[in-house]
């Protein structure tokens, strides 16, 4: 069993690191994609720490210090890749592992800013020869099923991704039940964060769900997502 989880620690978790970092302990994920990273010094200290889990292979851009962008940490060996010409204004929002069976990208997509990154991911998927997870703040999600309103950007997007094999992990175990990853002050729940498999991939997934008891304990205000493939 290999697992697999995308956390979006909210502006490169601050002073909480330590608690993110004993949080993850619990979790025995050999595979991590931390969202709203940030190359800075608790960026380094959050490094840190995962090497001493034993999170040896470590991905990430050189996004300037106060951008958010994306991290990957793995106990497997894989090659790792950044693609800085993804997006003329976000060259920082995707990296991507390479393991023996497949790739995992990660994610923080913009929240309601226009970006080319849903193209650049779509393409991706159709020119590597090996099946795709891609996992973490995708900041949208299928109006009137992810949220009750129909405030999302991206929805046609989601299924463009769809439609060139990639399969919404979640929903595929779960159906249309309600799960939200984010809540606003005003209480409304919005499920922002995904992670999707490539069809061939399918067979393999054994779990998907929400870590909730980590953004209850105000870890981050985004909920842990861990996908179980094996």
């Amino acid at each position: 069993m290999i697992k697999i989880l995308s956390w979006n620690i909210r502006q490169g978790g601050g002073t909480r690191v330590n608690k993110i970092v004993k949080a993850i302990e619990t979790t025995e994920a050999a595979i991590l994609i931390f969202s709203e990273f940030r190359n800075n010094a608790t960026g380094i200290q959050l490094r840190t720490a995962l090497l001493k889990q034993n999170y040896r292979h470590q991905i990430v851009t050189a996004a300037p210090s106060n951008d958010n962008a994306v991290l990957i940490v793995s106990k497997y060996t894989c090659n790792g890749f950044v693609f800085p010409k993804a997006d003329t204004h976000f060259p920082h929002n995707v990296v991507m592992a390479e393991f023996d069976a497949f790739y995992v990208i990660g994610v923080y997509l913009p929240h309601k800013k226009k970006h080319r990154l849903f193209d650049f991911l779509i393409q991706t998927v159709k020119d590597y020869n090996k099946p795709c997870i891609i996992a973490g703040d995708y900041n949208t999600g299928k109006n009137y099923i992810d949220q009750k309103g129909n405030s999302f950007w991206y929805t046609e997007d989601l299924e463009r991704l769809e439609q060139v094999g990639m399969t919404d992990a979640f929903r595929h175990l779960h159906g249309e039940m309600q799960e939200f990853s984010w809540f606003s002050h005003q209480g409304n729940g919005f499920r922002y964060d995904h992670t999707y498999v490539e069809e061939g991939l399918l067979p393999l997934v054994q779990s998907c769900y929400y870590l909730h008891q980590y953004r209850e304990a105000n870890l981050s205000d985004h909920s842990p997502m861990m996908l179980e493939i094996g």
